[in-house]
């Protein structure tokens, strides 16, 4: 497990009766309990492990607009807006800052997509610019050895810290009145005359009128023991963290075998921008149709790996009783192993290309599962076969910057509010 995760105090005895249960620990989850307690709506977050204990925590901690699906830039630049208002107003530090992120166009074509994207893109008030071969050197002198073409760069975007943000909103939560119970699996919901009446956990029943499923990874395996239908697949991606560094550059940077982004304690967080895993698994055949159009597009850079988890997820019963522990009692946290020959070509491509890398001494690694949809466009909004239940989830690698803004779209459509954004592009009945 990533082993620097702030703790949260949670509330200690589940309650009787909220007006809305949120299933899901992460930042999505603890986003939507924020909002909706700033309206003082009764809310309770159960979550069967800890707080950010998987991928929230475990992300690149990049906040971004750039380089998204033009469904999502209205909520990335809100969130970019929420994230200011928050590093300010929250008291504790989120460790965001507006460092500016770059990404590498490496060849002429990739420059073309890149301009492309950005004449799209600025219909939606996208603020990135394109950076020709002698603009970059200015904004990133050694990538002049690297011979890109040029690169986008969004000025705007920035980082905020994983390890720290999600604990950090989870107490403003809590301020509000929100009640969040860690260790407290959801079994499955309870319901009564077609919708939605409460939640069954491991230490009891919750009575509620409503429900947010914002469970990452474990939303579709939850889904399926209600008879729902919810096509995501899981994604392994390897990060390490560098020890400090110091006098490096501020702002983060993408090329196709290397991301990295400065953190608050002086090191760097580096990954390798196309070189997650995807696990083959019993899912992966279950949704092949769903997810085929988008391997040449969405999902080409993935590695495919067949490894003992398809076994393991095989033996994962899709049924459970009630009564009886469930899946995620099992299994508290998702934790898999880095790929640390992933981790070293990402080393490698960024020493070549930036030589301040070339020292660097690793102070830990790790990896994370992310939720991804066959569109690479999270859901949010409700169920329709099953009043009371919403979704928010899948939000394939992009959740981390775009949770403050998700965490407001779903309140406002649970209580039937302005929403923040066009809701129509997130909708469950897309897939």
């Amino acid at each position: 497990m990533y082993p620097q995760i702030e703790r949260l105090d949670p509330s200690s005895t589940l309650p009787a009766q909220s007006e809305v249960a949120i299933i899901g620990g992460g930042i999505i989850g603890v986003a939507t309990a924020y909002w909706l307690a700033t309206r003082g709506i009764p809310v309770t977050l159960l979550e069967k492990g800890e707080i950010a204990a998987e991928q929230s925590s475990r992300n690149w901690g990049w906040c971004r607009s750039m380089g998204r699906d033009l469904a999502e830039i209205p909520l990335a630049l809100a969130s970019l807006q929420i994230w200011q208002r928050w590093q300010e107003e929250m008291g504790e530090g989120l460790g965001f800052q507006r460092s500016g992120i770059l990404y590498a166009c490496e060849n002429p074509r990739q420059l073309q997509q890149q301009a492309d994207w950005l004449e799209g893109a600025r219909h939606y008030g996208a603020q990135a610019r394109l950076l020709e071969r002698r603009e970059l050197a200015g904004v990133l002198p050694d990538a002049a050895r690297a011979g890109w073409a040029g690169a986008l760069h969004a000025a705007l975007d920035g980082r905020a810290e994983p390890q720290r943000a999600s604990v950090v909103i989870a107490r403003a939560a809590q301020r509000l009145g929100a009640k969040l119970i860690t260790r407290c699996a959801v079994r499955g919901l309870d319901i009564e005359a077609g919708r939605v009446s409460g939640v069954i956990t491991e230490h009891g029943r919750l009575r509620c009128s409503q429900v947010v499923l914002a469970g990452g990874a474990w939303s579709s395996l939850f889904c399926r023991n209600l008879g729902i239908r919810l096509p995501q697949l899981k994604v392994v991606a390897s990060v390490l963290r560098s020890e400090p560094m110091p006098g490096g550059p501020e702002l983060a940077v993408g090329a196709s075998r290397f991301a990295v982004r400065k953190r608050q304690d002086g090191g760097y967080t580096i990954a390798q921008r196309n070189g997650n895993l995807a696990p083959i698994t019993p899912d992966s055949l279950r949704y092949f149709a769903d997810f085929l159009p988008a391997l040449g597009k969405q999902y080409r850079e993935l590695r495919l790996r067949l490894d003992r988890s398809f076994i393991d997820e095989l033996r994962q019963p899709s049924r459970w009783a009630l009564d009886r522990p469930s899946p995620f009692e099992q299994c508290r946290v998702l934790d898999p192993q880095p790929s640390l020959a992933i981790l070293a070509e990402a080393r490698e491509e960024l020493g070549r290309v930036l030589p301040f890398f070339r020292t660097l001494r690793v102070a830990q690694s790790w990896a994370g599962v992310m939720d991804v949809t066959p569109d690479a466009i999270p859901v949010i909004g409700p169920v329709e076969q099953l009043p009371g239940l919403f979704l928010s989830t899948g939000y394939s690698g992009h959740g981390f910057g775009i949770a403050p803004g998700a965490g407001r779209l779903a309140a406002d459509l649970l209580l039937g509010d302005t929403p923040l954004v066009d809701p129509t592009p997130f909708r469950f009945s897309r897939l």
